[in-house]
């Protein structure tokens, strides 16, 4: 097999629920919701499947899709982009991220990464032929330094690699933040693929700030998003990428060698969601900003020190707080001992540098929250 691969281990995410499903473990690790998905939205994807074309779709996406996208992003964002030319739909935002890697880089180039990462990142990077760069962000700000990017930016660097919000830090950068990673890419002639598939999902009044709204990163910026994200419709695998024209048909030849097409009654689904009104985006971030405070309360009172959760579906607990200093271990007594299933966040930086924090996900229902706590409330008084 090819050693980039090969040599990979089986993901924590894996690992972790499988110890849930051997312990009957309530599982906060991997982030999907309890919830179906929006009622209407599933009901029009059953509708065009069972009236609607099920052959080859454009190797592009429907159009009634791509300009469903178009017109979304001007509308909550004030992007403006062509959906002839400058829209394309793929199936999921990572096979966009593979897409994109493979069409940008040539072996030898240089990728600017910023760890905690999404686990697929090293490996797509590497199988392209990619010298990856990466930048830590510590906790608990995960913010951009000047000096960090310096010394990872040079002359052979091809891509920066950007995902926000970011999970799992559950946090989003400012625009001052932005403008010294794009002051970078304008300076080192470097593309950024951007992973935003967390972008409607902000709270507390913040809104996502698109890297490509930046001055002069509209023709530098592949902008990456996910229907899954948007709608907690994680199964459906519907990603959507956007960029300046020229770079958007080097991208879609990559696409067309991957998985060239995506079923066309979720891209009728998908583009019949993103025309919905403000208030489905309003009531969908306020769900989960509530479910984001249950947890987070329950967990402030039994004593764990939470840090702020500002996007995502995502919330930290800094365990150093309560005298622990490997996550992994942690995680793996809590499933184990306690019966819910975390997330050590060392598994997100490829030297498990950061190994005092530990990821929990809101996105589930009440009761199931409740019971997490039940569980956690027994875990701290074992530990007193």
């Amino acid at each position: 097999m090819n050693p980039v691969y090969a040599d990979l281990p089986t993901t924590v995410f894996e690992r972790m629920s499988a110890l849930a499903r051997a312990h009957g473990a309530i599982n906060l690790g991997q982030g999907f919701p309890d919830d179906p998905g929006p009622a209407d939205i599933r009901q029009a994807g059953a509708r065009a499947l069972l009236e609607g074309d099920n052959q080859y779709p454009p190797m592009m996406g429907l159009p009634a899709l791509r300009a469903a996208v178009a017109a979304h992003y001007a509308r909550h964002q004030g992007l403006v982009v062509d959906p002839a030319s400058e829209v394309m739909v793929t199936s999921g935002a990572t096979e966009a991220i593979a897409g994109a890697l493979l069409a940008l880089i040539e072996p030898g180039d240089e990728v600017v990464l910023f760890a905690p990462m999404y686990d697929a990142y090293l490996p797509l990077v590497r199988r392209a032929g990619g010298v990856p760069r990466i930048v830590p962000l510590r906790p608990p700000a995960f913010r951009l330094e000047e000096a960090a990017l310096a010394e990872a930016f040079g002359p052979r660097t091809r891509v920066v690699l950007l995902n926000d919000p970011l999970n799992p830090s559950a946090t989003l950068l400012g625009r001052d933040d932005l403008a010294l990673l794009a002051d970078f890419c304008r300076r080192f002639d470097v593309t950024a693929v951007c992973d935003e598939v967390w972008e409607h999902v902000v709270f507390d009044g913040a809104a996502h700030i698109p890297l490509m709204s930046l001055p002069g990163m509209r023709e530098r910026t592949v902008k990456i998003g996910s229907a899954g994200k948007i709608f907690s419709l994680t199964g459906w695998k519907v990603g959507f990428v956007l960029a300046e024209a020229g770079l958007m048909r080097g991208l879609a030849k990559a696409h067309q060698f991957l998985t060239f097409t995506t079923p066309p009654n979720l891209q009728s689904a998908v583009a019949f969601g993103l025309a919905k009104d403000d208030a489905y985006f309003a009531g969908m971030r306020a769900g989960y900003a509530r479910a984001r405070d249950r947890l987070a309360a329950g967990l402030t009172g039994l004593g764990y020190r939470v840090l702020p959760a500002r996007a995502t579906w995502f919330l930290n607990i800094d365990i150093a707080a309560l005298g622990a200093d490997d996550d992994v271990a942690f995680c793996e007594d809590l499933v184990v001992r306690h019966g819910v299933a975390a997330i050590p966040v060392s598994a997100f930086y490829p030297d498990g540098s950061v190994r005092s924090l530990v990821r929990l996900c809101f996105a589930k229902a009440d009761a199931t929250l409740d019971a997490a706590l039940e569980r956690l409330a027994d875990a701290r008084r074992r530990a007193a």
